[in-house]
């Protein structure tokens, strides 16, 4: 993405699953280097490249320098980074629960300290048993306090322990069409939320074709964990989970059908709606979605403001969306996202999608709407809602 830091032009490079701890800063004028770095130019390429950017004959250092600084940081197709994704992979198979990872950056990482924020900015639930679903943004928390504060003031005001939460999260680097899973304890400041591993080996055993099993995506993704921290702030840490990231739906948006025409999707989708029937109420469901990912930072050539110019029509065509989820309308819902290969970039298009497959039929309502600007050239949407089945 783009340098937002005016001393240090040029072009950021990280690795968001995080084989690489790595962050570098590729001067402006070296950028154009980066084409050569494709498999099929040659290290004399590079080098020419260098000398009509510089205009210097001597350019080892700088052909050298970089090669090192990426091969370094695991940001080349090779060896190294090859041992780097197999180390970190290991590591995560191996471990017995799953961290959290965000907490110290996103929310407090001691107990007392995140136990204090939670209160003051979300307070206790309020809502009533007819609810069944919300769903809450996985922004920053920093930037969403008051979606977040709209969707968990609506759960059922006393927990029930014969509860599971079923977090169908947004995977940001997942594959297409497949959804991950683990059987790992979600570790947190709170304490240890439980996995219901029974209901994670029936959908591998059923649907083995869509299933990602201990998805390395759920190490290194925040919009389940941050349900979690929610969720054991108004019921206690020993809640029980069901953590489903769901991958995006690629071929449908580009190629058109649905979804459901992959088969291993459609068994996927049939075995989570009748372990949906049968649990019935003792299952809620979470949605970790965000909506729109607008400006520099999403590869726009726009610069994007919260509410103004042209998020402003971001904002009606987000309304669109969230009308077609309040009624149920599952296809009214998806020929919005199909429209123009979504555009407007929802990358919670596959979990709403997800949910509404699988359950029966719904009525929601918007309880909050924002536009957050994450960085001065881009904005993300997102929404708190509620789900009742329809009478």
């Amino acid at each position: 993405m783009p340098s937002t830091d005016p001393g240090r032009p040029g072009l950021v490079i990280r690795d968001p699953y995080q084989f690489s701890d790595s962050v570098l800063i590729v001067p402006t004028p070296l950028v154009p280097l980066l084409d050569c770095f494709d498999g099929d130019h040659s290290e004399l390429d590079l080098r020419a490249e260098i000398v009509h950017i510089t205009g210097e004959i001597q350019v080892g250092d700088i052909e050298r320098n970089l090669f090192e600084s990426l091969d370094g940081a695991g940001f080349l197709e090779n060896e190294t980074y090859r041992r780097m994704r197999k180390e970190r992979e290991a590591e995560f198979v191996a471990a017995p629960l799953r961290p959290a990872v965000f907490a110290g950056s996103a929310y407090p990482n001691e107990r007392g300290e995140l136990s204090s924020l939670m209160k003051s900015r979300i307070g206790m639930a309020r809502g009533t048993t007819s609810n069944v679903a919300i769903a809450a943004p996985h922004a920053s928390p920093d930037g969403a306090w008051g979606s977040y504060r709209a969707a968990y003031t609506v759960l059922p005001s006393t927990g029930d322990g014969a509860h599971t939460f079923v977090v169908l999260g947004t995977s940001h680097y997942g594959a297409p069409d497949r959804f991950g899973l683990t059987r790992k304890t979600f570790a947190t400041p709170y304490g240890d939320a439980q996995t219901e591993r029974a209901l994670i080996d029936e959908l591998e055993a059923a649907a083995p074709g869509a299933i990602r099993m201990e998805d390395y995506c759920h190490a290194v993704e925040h919009s389940i964990e941050f349900q979690i921290v929610f969720l054991q702030h108004l019921y206690g840490p020993a809640i029980r989970i069901l953590p489903i990231l769901c991958g995006p739906f690629v071929r449908s948006i580009y190629e058109g059908g649905l979804p459901e025409d992959n088969e291993h999707v459609r068994r996927f989708f049939d075995t989570l709606a009748n372990i949906r029937a049968r649990e019935g109420k003792r299952l809620f469901w979470v949605l970790g979605v965000d909506m729109a990912h607008m400006g520099r930072r999403y590869g726009d050539p726009l610069t994007a403001y919260a509410d103004r110019g042209e998020m402003a029509g971001v904002r009606e065509r987000d309304q669109e969306r969230i009308a077609q989820l309040a009624a149920g309308n599952i296809l009214g819902y998806w020929d919005l996202i199909q429209n123009n290969h979504d555009d407007l970039k929802w990358c919670g298009a596959s979990p709403f999608y997800t949910f509404l497959k699988i359950m029966p039929p719904l009525k929601g309502e918007l309880l909050d709407y924002s536009q957050w600007q994450i960085d001065p050239y881009s904005v993300v949407s997102f929404a708190a809602m509620r789900f009742e089945e329809k009478s």
